[in-house]
């Protein structure tokens, strides 16, 4: 099989409430590199080998879809967002463009150290072992995302509910698991207004103060 026929489409995960913002505005809408960090993440999707980038929202919704309005991304709204991670995960492989790839890497949004060529490192490695591996990103010892999910998995993924994201799959399918090492990137989440400062950004509160 030729490695670059082995399609894996992007799914980005942006329907959570984030709730440890407190009153700081939303997470996905802090400034990163002069824009929201919700427009950064799927900047970088788009510019990877993935095949199609599927942005699921949720809290929000209109605000989220309108920072990456024009991008070219496919939007699935997920109305039950507050019951958890893994209804977002399930909206998001709902799509013909997600269900006929031969994987899935799915993305937290809140990731702002994440670049296109770890993405690509991670599809590479996908490719080399012929769509049949799970293949997830790690800073050394630690696991973390993305993580790219073979169409074998799919029915699993359809399964999940609640608050149950892939991490209960992989769990059970540790002995087909490539891990593959993107430092921090792999790690660094936002979940808070003070990760979003120590991480070099604005925040979405801040952000709109500057602009008026």
């Amino acid at each position: 099989m030729n490695p670059s026929s082995i399609t894996v489409a992007a799914i980005i995960l942006a329907a959570g409430r984030a709730t440890r913002m407190r009153d700081h505005g939303h997470k996905l809408l802090a400034k990163f590199d002069g824009v929201p960090l919700i427009r950064r993440t799927v900047s970088i999707a788009m510019a990877s080998r993935s095949s199609s980038v599927t942005v699921v929202t949720g809290y929000r919704r209109d605000d989220i879809e309108n920072s990456i309005d024009g991008m070219g991304a496919h939007i699935v709204h997920n109305p039950n967002f507050s019951v958890g991670i893994g209804s977002s995960i399930v909206a998001g492989f709902s799509g013909s463009h997600v269900k006929s790839a031969a994987g899935a890497i799915i993305m937290l949004a809140d990731m702002p150290k994440l670049e296109t060529e770890h993405l690509n490192r991670l599809i590479a490695v996908f490719r080399e072992n012929n769509g049949r591996s799970i293949v997830r990103a790690v800073s050394g010892s630690s696991p973390g995302h993305p993580v790219i999910l073979p169409s074998t998995f799919y029915e699993r993924v359809i399964a999940l509910n609640g608050d149950f994201g892939a991490r209960q799959i992989m769990d059970k399918s540790k002995g087909d698991t490539i891990e593959v090492d993107i430092g921090n990137a792999a790690i660094r989440d936002v979940d808070t207004p003070e990760a979003i400062i120590a991480a070099g950004g604005l925040l979405d509160q801040e952000a709109s103060q500057t602009e008026l």
